[in-house]
């Protein structure tokens, strides 16, 4: 791989380093299945202590930058130049189910704008990272968006709604008008991953709402040097970590756009 920041030499060894506890956590979810205590409690230790890992490791270096993570918050909120974007488990529902679809998300921020950022699935030992200028990459080959040009050849990936969602018919009808639009929607129940594999190619289009800034700030850099587009529709200036999503291979993004804006 052709990326060499000391942030992304950074990002990667921490998310190795995370990685190895959570194969293991994950190994165990078979066994907890079937218990009456259930996965649940079991899933959010994980979490935490992949979140802890990844902390101390970027700490090491940075003492001073800040951090948004999804379980602890926000570390040194007066540094906003720069700024760790941490999601430990993104896909934690399936995580719990033991389907192997989830990532631990890294981005980097500087200025408001995320430099470089990792997604990384330790069980399909999948990594994408990128750089701002110096493209993107799965393990150690360069990635593209796919080249699709149709909305209806196209396939779209999507996610939510959470169970606590205020806008669930909202979102059905835009699922409903986007699937009446295009070849095939799929849900994979990872945004970080769901966007990573806009960036390779395997989807041609991703969108979402109510998501976590977390869920996607590495996401944004690895698409975007892939030669994709990252869209945020509808923000609300109340909940500055809060996303809704358009992301695609920037050849049908006019079109998906307007299915989701009917």
């Amino acid at each position: 791989m052709r990326l060499n920041s000391p942030q992304i030499n950074l990002i990667t060894k921490a998310c190795m380093k995370a990685s190895r506890s959570l194969i293991r956590d994950f190994g165990e979810i078979e066994n907890l299945q079937v218990s009456s205590k259930g996965p649940g409690d079991f899933v959010t230790s994980a979490d935490k202590r992949t979140e802890k890992i990844l902390i101390d490791e970027l700490q090491k270096a940075h003492p001073e930058y800040g951090i948004i993570t999804e379980e602890t918050g926000i570390i040194n909120k007066s540094n906003t130049k720069n700024r760790w974007i941490i999601d430990p488990i993104d896909g934690t529902f399936n995580f719990m189910n033991g389907i192997p679809q989830f990532a631990i998300s890294v981005g980097y921020e500087e200025e408001n704008e995320i430099k470089c950022g990792v997604i990384f699935n330790p069980i399909m030992n999948e990594m994408f990272c990128a750089e701002k200028g110096n493209g993107a990459y799965l393990n150690n080959s360069r990635i593209r968006v796919s080249n699709k040009k149709k909305i209806k050849d196209a396939l779209i990936v999507t996610g939510g709604p959470k169970g606590a969602s205020k806008i669930k018919d909202k979102i059905f009808s835009e699922y409903i008008n986007v699937s009446n639009n295009v070849a095939n929607v799929r849900k994979f129940g990872s945004a970080a991953l769901d966007v990573a594999y806009v960036a390779c190619g395997r989807f041609d289009g991703y969108w979402q709402r109510e998501l976590n800034y977390w869920d996607i700030a590495a996401g944004i850099i690895i698409l975007k040097e892939a030669g994709g587009f990252v869209d945020f529709f509808e923000e609300d200036k109340n909940a500055p970590l809060k996303r809704n999503i358009i992301a695609s291979n920037s050849l049908i993004h006019e079109e998906l756009r307007e299915l989701i804006n009917k």
